[in-house]
């Protein structure tokens, strides 16, 4: 199971929101390229990236601090926030981004984004930010009255990346991750679901690793140290060896 560590970007620093709210954040660096750097030291092979400032734009606003990871790094970078027309597309995957995630434009525009993914086929990803099971929207500040899986299930037959999977109440809250919904993901689609939101231990590492999962996102958890990335790293061969046998 891919370790995707997180770097959340509001005005050029990195910082993480619980539950998504821009009220209650937390600063952890104001040089992100050197964050993207010691994870890469530490062994990652893989880097999420959010827009937040973005989000809520609905364009991205720290394409600065983007420009900087992507020369600091040699990882696989995925970015989302605020990619919402094809120009941007473009222009970001020509800044090296190996992925680029998408999720209100999906809801709202699903013919536009189907014919993206045929475009940039496996260069995107559906970002589907769920709250009780229902899709989020721009920057979580909507709710719509979608099922978060039925929206996936629109998008089965289409070559995308990876389903970016966030649980919005256990984002941020070091509470251990909804594994019944990011399994019930998973099991609802042959594409690879990555999970997001509370992954709090080692333990919870192996346990999405053992439902199946494609990959987990780690953010807060790796910056307050309640879980280091050798740990989620060794948890995460340990619970897909599981699974195998």
């Amino acid at each position: 199971m891919q370790i995707w560590p997180a770097i959340d970007l509001l005005g050029g620093k990195c910082v993480r929101l619980q539950q998504g709210d821009y009220a209650r954040e937390t600063v952890y660096s104001a040089d992100p390229a050197a964050m993207a750097a010691d994870f890469q030291r530490q062994g990652a092979r893989y880097l999420h990236l959010v827009d937040l400032d973005g989000a809520r734009a609905g364009k991205p606003m720290n394409l600065d601090a983007v420009r900087a990871i992507v020369a600091a790094v040699d990882m696989e970078c995925e970015l989302g926030g605020g990619i919402r027309d094809e120009a941007t597309i473009a222009s970001l995957l020509e800044l090296g981004l190996s992925r680029l995630v998408l999720g209100t434009s999906a809801l709202k525009r699903p013919e536009w984004f189907r014919e993206m993914c045929h475009k940039y086929p496996g260069r995107l990803g559906l970002g589907v930010d769920a709250r009780d099971g229902l899709v989020a929207t721009d920057g979580w500040l909507e709710t719509s009255s979608v099922r978060a899986v039925d929206l996936v299930q629109q998008f089965a037959g289409d070559p995308l990346g990876a389903i970016i999977y966030t649980d919005i109440a256990t984002d941020g809250m070091l509470q251990g991750p909804n594994v019944a919904a990011m399994r019930e993901m998973q099991d609802a689609i042959s594409l690879p679901v990555i999970a997001s939101g509370g992954v709090t231990t080692a333990d919870d590492v192996a346990e999405l690793a053992a439902a199946g999962l494609a990959g987990a996102i780690v953010g807060r958890a790796l910056y307050v140290g309640t879980l280091t990335l050798t740990d989620a790293l060794d948890a995460s061969r340990k619970g897909a060896t599981h699974t195998s046998t």
